[in-house]
């Protein structure tokens, strides 16, 4: 199979990575010519299909199906409009889209089922969490311990040019669940856990049996299809939720394709989310076991986790097995290199030995880089 790939950036990196892995050729196209899954992709192309609409589509009918990596609505639109009627597989969902991409649209549509999210503003107390509505990841988005916090958060949206969503801040285990959705019936996947960095961006991701109660596991997964039969969905989604103490409080839904958490399942369980997409056909074979999937940053003598918008600096990795130890890393490194990142991914039959594994390699790494200091500083505790 030959997938294009619209977007390059760590959703286009993370789709190239599934992709390797389910043995598909794949063609990336991106606008911009430092996009960090060009160097992973068997081939690719420096344009934009809003301007480069026909040179676009003749890369289109050249391949089995076309799978948007990027956010942008006014692309994934056209994208929309281009596939249509020409036969070619698009794996994704516009309508499912418009509706994740909105916290706003999507909180009322979970309420309106009875899907448990955070309480809103008025109906709470501080802190709070002032966030853009329309936004990805964690931009703009603020914690609130007073009315001054607040107004400082709005003040911050209004310059995005979005609306502000103000929920209760709520703690606990973060986790995620990939769901995939066709012809009005939905089944979801392997449950991962969030480890944020100390501005809140993922950092680590992991992967193993016991990361929810069997009970809220069992919650998990059926909050996760009755999200995505409600949307009529018909493609991938991710839905991300905090364990507290009273139960899960869903935060959002993302119907796209993820980055981190699909390689993350994959090392741990042999499921293929994106073969799972692309062609339902297949016999799943799950395994039992466990994963990381971590990002880090090696500069000024130092190593250091760091979010994904750090890593996002990556210029033309590679994904190279056995490299100081890890099973494979998504890097930059070159000998010899005094600043490189990279996303390191363990897996094992248990957590235990999946730990084993990452403090060798960081070990292995900061011996042979002659590093000092080691830094791994999580969010601030509230």
């Amino acid at each position: 199979m030959r997938i294009a790939i619209v977007g390059g950036a760590l959703q286009g990196t993370e789709a190239v990575y599934l992709a390797k892995k389910a043995g598909y050729e794949t063609f990336v196209i991106d606008k911009r010519n430092d996009a960090p899954a060009l160097s992973l992709a068997d081939e690719y192309a420096v344009i934009d299909p809003l301007t480069h609409g026909k040179e676009a589509m003749r890369i289109f009918e050249d391949c089995d199906a076309v799978l948007p990596a990027c956010e942008e609505l006014e692309l994934l639109t056209r994208l929309d409009e281009m596939l249509s009627s020409s036969g070619i597989p698009l794996l994704f969902d516009l309508g499912a889209y418009r509706i994740s991409s909105s916290k706003a649209a999507s909180n009322d549509l979970m309420e309106s089922i009875g899907i448990p999210i955070p309480g809103k503003w008025g109906e709470c107390g501080y802190p709070v969490i002032v966030k853009p509505s329309s936004q990805s990841g964690s931009v703009g988005v603020k914690v609130a311990y007073s009315e001054k916090d607040v107004a400082d958060g709005l003040a911050a949206i209004e310059l995005l040019g979005d609306e502000p969503v103000i929920q209760e801040f709520v703690s606990g285990k973060s986790v995620s669940v990939e769901v995939i959705g066709r012809a009005g019936r939905a089944s979801s996947y392997v449950t991962t856990e969030i480890l944020l960095s100390e501005n809140y961006d993922c950092k680590r991701v992991r992967c193993a049996p016991d990361i929810l109660s069997e009970e809220r596991e069992e919650e998990f997964g059926s909050i996760a299809v009755r999200t995505a039969e409600r949307m009529c969905l018909n493609g991938l989604m991710d839905v991300e939720a905090i364990d507290t103490e009273r139960g899960l409080r869903v935060l959002e839904i993302d119907a796209r394709i993820p980055s981190q958490t699909p390689a993350a399942v994959l090392a741990a369980t042999g499921i293929n989310l994106l073969r799972e997409l692309a062609d339902p056909s297949r016999t799943i074979v799950r395994r039992s076991g466990a994963s990381s999937y971590e990002h880090f940053v090696i500069k000024d003598g130092k190593m250091a986790t760091c979010g994904e918008k750090e890593f996002a600096k990556v210029r033309c990795p590679r994904i190279i097995k056995g490299l100081f130890g890890s099973d494979e890393m998504i890097t930059d490194y070159r000998e010899g290199a005094k600043e490189w990142r990279c996303t390191m991914i363990n897996g094992a039959a248990d957590e235990e030995e999946v730990e084993k594994k990452r403090s060798r390699c960081i070990g292995t790494i900061m011996n042979e880089c002659g590093l000092k200091e080691f830094a791994d500083r999580p969010p601030e505790v509230i």
